[in-house]
């Protein structure tokens, strides 16, 4: 718990970093705005979102991968609030395989941390296998919950039987691709880069030698 509380709290080391913070920021602004304009149910979507912005960074992932999950994220919650869903053909599809993907990849790094799968360099082509499994799973968790939206709390939440079996397909296209990107994406970010010496602290075989 220690390394995901200093992971969560690190300052940003990268300008990617930054950008991805910037795009949480903006993400918890949005839980506001959610509320006061569009009600709970908005809310309860955008916190759903906001959960999936701090994994990358509790996890300690490569930024560029912390600024995609950030701001597919950010895209799939307002899409939802400004029914783009329905107006944009196909764009549903298109954001259930991206994010689909994502969430799939973040799965397996929490399993591998876990300890029930293997580092990703052991066995890559078994994590292909485990991330387009984890990404149907997940995907099929969404829309029982969307059934449930819909049987429960709003009947206008769009379920049906080509909806679902197409989300559901998009989810595992999406995270087919990212099994394969596993190894880039999930990669140890690169350490930052150290500060340049100084003329008179150029490195040597014996050590940094004192200024006179």
């Amino acid at each position: 718990m220690e390394a995901v509380r200093h992971a969560l709290f690190r300052p940003p080391v990268s300008r990617v970093v930054l950008l991805a913070d910037v795009v949480r920021a903006a993400m918890l602004m949005s839980v506001v705005v959610a509320g006061v304009g569009w009600g709970w149910i908005q809310v309860a979507v955008f916190m759903l979102a906001v959960l999936a912005t701090l994994i990358p960074r509790a996890l300690g992932l490569r930024a560029s991968l912390d600024l995609c999950v950030g701001i597919a994220s950010l895209a799939a919650a307002w899409s939802n609030v400004f029914d783009l869903y329905v107006l944009l053909p196909g764009w549903d599809k298109f954001m259930h395989a991206v994010l689909g993907g994502l969430i799939a990849v973040l799965s397996v790094v929490i399993a591998q941390r876990a300890g029930i799968l293997p580092p990703t360099i052991q066995r890559p082509g078994a994590l292909v296998v485990a991330t387009l499994v984890l990404g149907l799973a997940t995907g099929a968790v969404w829309e029982l919950l969307e059934w449930a939206g819909h049987t429960l709390i709003d009947p206008g939440v769009h379920v049906g039987y080509q909806d679902t079996m197409g989300d559901l397909a998009a989810d595992g296209l999406g995270a087919l691709i990212g099994g394969f990107l596993l190894p880039s994406l999930t990669a140890d970010p690169p350490e930052p880069a150290a500060p340049p010496c100084s003329p008179g602290q150029a490195a040597s075989p014996h050590g940094p030698r004192e200024l006179p």
